[in-house]
């Protein structure tokens, strides 16, 4: 991918080099927050069951009566401007220049396709652990979007666990996964998910039910990284021989049925949240071959 000819966005927030979050409470977790020996446990599960790590930890902040709000970690000037410098390392450049992609491309091509006008998000690089608005993100949770302070949280270390525990390389794959996060944002613009979390607070959480729409969610944006991709490559002819493979390869490694299978054996379907390896890669080729936004209505479709 030729990425070194995207434009940098403006709206990084390194925080790296910052200590890596140690001792920080879970906001709005009380007195003392939480544990990290609770932390650690609930990424684990996580992991285990393709839950986001971060939801799971927001669930256990309220159900032990600690739910009073989130809030975002807050920095002096001097830390703010520090951390708004661009980014002169390679992957902290990577990151910055497929935000600004999707920027540009999303600003053309949500509002001609929807009608809506796109509002950026910022992504927070960080290195262990920072605070987001949702709670606290640790690099064992993997990149996340959070809905509550508009930001999408990487750890760059997570490209080369990628490489080391998923066996997915190549740059391709990297821009996929940021690309999906950002198609939250999208989600976010367009009032999908609020709607979707009254939903699935009506159908009482953790549930089969609730899991489902967490599904159409995750492959909503899946679907809307292809759109992103494929109107980023009409308009920068950036995309090289093989770069959609890596893609497929990188949504067939972090399906739920290939996570669950290899951290316990077998899979459980009705605990999916975002889809198997097969729905994560039709998904985002549905994107990709329309450029379409309206393609990637996975809660109408009769086949998730």
């Amino acid at each position: 991918m030729r990425w070194e000819d995207f434009r940098s966005s403006d709206n990084v927030e390194d925080r790296r080099g910052e200590g890596g979050g140690g001792g920080m409470g879970f906001p709005g977790g009380g007195a003392g927050g939480l544990g990290i020996g609770t932390i650690v446990i609930l990424c684990i599960i996580g992991w285990v069951t393709g839950i986001n790590p971060a939801v799971l930890i927001g669930g256990y902040s309220q159900v032990t009566g600690g739910g009073g709000g989130q809030r975002e970690e807050r920095a002096d000037p001097d830390t703010q401007a520090k951390r708004r410098q661009a980014p002169t390392d390679q992957s902290g450049k990577f990151a910055a220049a497929i935000l600004g992609n999707t920027e540009d491309v999303w600003k053309e091509v949500l509002p001609n396709q929807t009608g809506k006008q796109y509002t950026t998000t910022t992504m927070v690089l960080y290195q262990g652990g920072t605070r987001s608005g949702c709670g606290d993100a640790r690099a064992a949770m993997g990149p996340f979007y959070c809905p509550l302070d508009k930001k999408v949280y990487l750890d760059t270390g997570f490209f080369k666990e990628m490489e080391q525990k998923f066996k997915v390389k190549g740059d391709f794959a990297y821009a996929y996964v940021i690309a999906h996060e950002v198609g939250h944002h999208v989600q976010d613009v367009l009032g999908i998910l609020g709607k979707v979390q009254g939903r699935q607070q009506a159908a009482g959480g953790n549930t089969p039910e609730a899991n489902k729409l967490s599904v159409r969610v995750e492959l909503m944006a899946d679907c809307l990284a292809g759109v992103w991709a494929k109107n980023s490559n009409d308009k920068w002819n950036a995309l090289e021989p093989g770069d959609i493979q890596e893609a497929m390869n990188a949504a067939s490694a972090i399906g739920d049925d290939k996570l669950q299978e290899q951290a316990q054996g077998y899979a459980v379907p009705d605990s999916f949240t975002h889809g198997s390896s097969e729905q994560r890669m039709r998904w985002f080729m549905t994107g990709y071959k329309s450029g379409q936004t309206k393609s990637c209505d996975t809660f109408r479709a009769a086949r998730g």
